[in-house]
C-alpha cells in the first residue's frame, strides 16, 4: 500500500474540507432552525389553546348565567300559580321549548313529588324523586347546579334548579332544567363543532375532575384526575401544558375554568399535528438544498483541480529528477502550510457565521414579531439577569381597554395598528435600560430598573395620559389600564411581584378602566 502522502493531494484535501464545512454548517443551521421553530410552534399553540379554552369557558359561563335567569323568572311565575296544574305544565313546556337550553324541565313540590314535566313523555308526573339532584335541591332551597348523577329515567345528567316561593315567602319546591350528558344537549351545541381532523378536540370537566363533555361519548362520566391539566383546571386555574392524553398521545393543552359552576374547559391539539408543517418544511429545505449542494461540489472540484495542477506538475518533475526545476519548485512547497492556515481560518469563519445565525435566531425567539418588544422568553431572561445582579425595579402592567371590541368592530389589522402605536409610545417614554415586553394579546409589561414605586406610578400615569390624548386612525380614542408594583419591595420573588402588578391591573379594570392602580392599595389610583 502506498504511503498516505502519495494518496493525498491538495485537490482532494480542498474538496474534502469544502464538503465537511458544507455538511457541518448545513446540519447545524438546520438543527438550530428546527429547535427554535419547534419551540415557537409549541409555545404559540399552547398560548392559542389557552386563549381558545378561555373564550369557550366564557361562552359556557354566559350560558349558565342565562339558564339560571330563565329558571329564576319561571320560579317567580310558578310561585303565583302553585295550585294550577295546567299552568304549571304550560310553564314547564314554555321553559323547555322556548330555548334549547334544557333537555327537560321538571316542577317539583317541597316533598319531592313531580308536579309537571316537559316533555310529558318522561312520565314522571306524580312520581316522588329520590335522586341525588332532587335531594340536594330540596335541602339547599337556593339556586343550585348539581354534580353529574343518574336520574329517575336512567339518564346521566346535570340539573340546574331554582327554588319556588309563594307570594307569602313559603317554600313550594323547585323548578329544574336538565342537561343530558350522553344525548344531544346544549353542551354539544356549544362545543360539539370544535373538533378537527388533525386530532384537536376539547372536553369539559366538573370540579371533581369528572368528564361532562367529550368527543368520545364513552369517556363522559369518567374521572380524569390523573391528568395534570384536569387537576389544575378543577382547582380554578387557567394556563397551558404539554401532557399525554388517556391514550398516551402527546398533546398541547390549554385550559380555563368556568367560575360560576367550578367546571373547566380543556382545548388540546396533538403535538405531532403542530409540528407536522415544520417537518415538511425541513424536508423541503433539504431536498431544495441538494441540487445547489451538488453544483457547489462540482464547482469546488473544478477549482481544486486548477489549484492542485501546479503541485501535481511539481511532483511529476521531481519524479523525473529534473533537479534544477525541482529545487525551484521545492522552495515553494512551504506555501502548503500557508494555505492550510487559511483553510483553517475559512472553517473558523464558517463556524462564526453559523454562530451568528444561531444568535439571530435566538434573538428572534425572544422578540415579539409584531411590536419588536421582548416576548415572554426575553422577559424571563431579563428577569433572571436582574435577579442574579440584585437589581431592584419598578413594574408596570398595562392592558388596552376593550380591545376585543376594537378587533370586532374594525378588524385585526386595525387592532394590530393600535398595538404597534402603543408599543411606540412606550418606547418614546422609556430609557435604554428599561425592559419593554408584550406579554400576549393586548397586554404589556414595563420593567424599570432602579425606579421606586412612586416613580413607577408617575411613569405609568404619564403613559396613560399620553395614550388617552393620542388619536388612533379609524378607532379614535383608546385608553389603557395600568397596575404598578415593585421588586423586591412587594415580593422577594420577581415572578410574584409581576403577579401583584397584574392584580393591580385587574383592580384598575374593575374600578372602571383608564386608570393607574398601585398594588396593594386598590383605592389608590389615578384615573382620566
Amino acid at each position: 500500500m502506498p504511503p498516505l502522502s502519495s494518496r493525498l493531494n491538495l485537490g482532494k484535501l480542498i474538496l474534502g474540507l469544502a464538503l465537511l464545512s458544507a455538511v457541518v454548517t448545513l446540519a447545524n443551521t438546520l438543527h438550530a432552525s428546527y429547535r427554535v421553530q419547534r419551540e415557537q410552534l409549541i409555545g404559540n399553540t399552547l398560548e392559542a389553546n389557552r386563549v381558545y379554552a378561555g373564550k369557550l369557558a366564557e361562552t359556557t359561563q354566559n350560558f349558565i348565567l342565562s339558564a339560571q335567569q330563565q329558571l329564576a323568572y319561571s320560579a317567580t311565575t310558578l310561585g303565583r300559580r302553585a295550585h294550577d296544574r295546567d299552568e304549571l305544565a304550560a310553564e314547564a313546556a314554555r321553559l323547555q321549548l322556548q330555548t334549547n337550553s334544557f333537555n327537560s324541565v321538571l316542577v317539583v313540590d317541597a316533598a319531592g313529588t313531580v308536579l309537571a314535566t316537559s316533555p310529558q313523555s318522561l312520565a314522571l308526573q306524580g312520581v316522588v324523586l329520590n335522586s341525588q339532584g332532587n335531594a340536594e335541591a330540596l335541602e339547599r332551597r337556593e339556586p343550585y347546579i348539581s354534580n353529574p348523577y343518574r336520574s329517575a329515567t336512567g339518564r346521566l345528567l346535570v340539573a340546574i334548579s331554582h327554588p319556588i316561593f309563594n307570594t307569602q315567602g313559603a317554600y313550594q319546591g323547585y323548578v329544574s332544567g336538565t342537561i343530558y350528558l350522553r344525548q344531544r344537549s346544549i353542551l354539544q351545541t356549544l362545543l360539539g363543532k370544535h373538533h378537527y381532523r388533525d386530532g384537536s378536540y376539547l372536553y369539559v370537566v366538573d370540579r371533581n375532575g369528572r368528564i361532562l363533555y367529550h368527543i368520545d361519548p364513552q369517556r363522559i362520566g369518567q374521572f380524569a384526575l390523573e391528568n395534570p391539566v384536569v387537576q389544575a383546571v378543577s382547582q380554578g386555574h387557567s394556563g397551558a401544558q404539554q401532557v399525554r392524553n388517556s391514550r398516551g398521545v402527546p398533546m398541547l393543552a390549554g385550559y380555563a375554568p368556568v367560575p360560576s359552576v367550578g367546571w373547566g374547559v380543556v382545548a388540546q391539539r396533538p403535538t405531532a399535528a403542530t409540528l407536522a408543517p415544520l417537518s415538511r418544511l425541513m424536508s423541503a429545505v433539504i431536498w431544495n438544498a441538494i441540487p445547489l449542494g451538488v453544483l457547489s461540489l462540482l464547482v469546488t472540484w473544478w477549482f481544486a483541480r486548477r489549484i492542485s495542477l501546479p503541485l501535481w506538475q511539481l511532483a511529476r518533475n521531481v519524479q523525473n529528477r529534473d533537479t534544477g526545476i525541482a529545487i525551484g519548485h521545492v522552495a515553494g512547497i512551504r506555501a502548503w502550510y500557508y494555505e492550510v492556515a487559511h483553510l483553517k481560518q475559512a472553517l473558523l469563519y464558517s463556524f462564526n457565521l453559523l454562530q451568528d445565525r444561531i444568535g439571530k435566531l435566538n434573538r428572534a425567539s425572544m422578540t415579539d414579531p409584531l411590536t419588536g418588544l421582548q416576548n415572554r422568553r426575553g422577559l424571563q431572561q431579563g428577569l433572571e439577569d436582574w435577579q442574579a445582579r440584585g437589581q431592584p425595579f419598578g413594574i408596570v402592567a398595562l392592558d388596552i381597554d376593550r380591545f376585543k371590541a376594537i378587533n370586532d368592530r374594525f378588524g385585526h389589522a386595525v387592532g394590530d395598528a393600535v398595538i404597534l402605536r402603543i408599543a411606540q409610545l412606550m418606547r418614546d417614554d422609556s430609557r435604554d435600560t428599561d425592559l419593554l415586553c408584550r406579554n400576549g394579546g393586548e397586554e404589556f409589561l414595563i420593567l424599570l430598573p432602579g425606579i421606586d414605586t412612586a416613580t413607577a406610578a408617575q411613569i405609568a400615569e404619564r403613559l396613560r395620559r399620553q395614550v388617552a390624548a393620542e388619536h388612533f386612525d379609524e378607532v379614535g380614542a383608546v385608553t389603557i389600564s395600568l397596575g404598578v408594583a415593585h421588586y423586591p419591595s412587594y415580593h422577594e420573588d420577581p415572578l410574584q411581584a409581576l403577579r401583584l402588578a397584574d392584580k393591580a391591573l385587574y383592580m384598575a379594570k374593575e374600578q372602571g378602566r383608564n386608570r393607574t392602580v398601585v398594588y396593594p392599595a386598590a383605592g389608590h389610583s389615578s384615573a382620566g
